[in-house]
């Protein structure tokens, strides 16, 4: 589940020229579950955490990404909320890239659009495999 965010080289390097540098020295919070999205995030170096939690305070899902990663594109993509956290870890070089730039790439660049596609399906899979597991905790905690 690690590679879940890591998107192609081609969209990566095109976000990378549209990205403003986000200071990461201790660490950062890029953006909070149930915020309105305001743009994309991309990890140049380092790592983040992406963390889910439960209307209780519960943590249910929580990941490590690496290089490579886009945070936030469902919230951007959907128009919606961001269903995790996102928290640079320190260190971490981090891009951000406003929603705004971000629709216009994709109207100018089309063919990058597919590549968007690409991070969407790998984060489904993310979160059916992390429901999967969460599932099979709650089943044993029962029996």
């Amino acid at each position: 589940m690690q590679n879940s965010f890591v998107a192609d080289i081609t969209l990566i390097q095109a976000l990378e020229q549209r990205s403003v540098s986000v200071p990461c020295m201790r660490g950062h919070l890029l953006f909070k579950q149930g915020e309105a999205p305001i743009g994309l995030y991309l990890l140049k170096s380092g790592k983040a955490s992406m963390v889910m939690t439960a209307e209780d305070g519960e943590e249910v899902l929580h990941l490590t990404v690496g290089p490579g990663s886009i945070l936030g594109v469902p919230a951007v993509v959907g128009r919606d909320f961001y269903t995790l956290s996102a928290m640079a870890g320190p260190g971490a070089e981090v891009g951000f890239i406003a929603q705004e730039d971000f629709e216009d790439l994709i109207q100018s660049e089309p063919s990058l659009f597919p590549k968007v596609l690409e991070v969407l399906a790998a984060e489904v899979r993310s979160a059916r495999l992390a429901l999967s597991g969460l599932l099979r905790k709650l089943s044993k905690r029962q029996a």
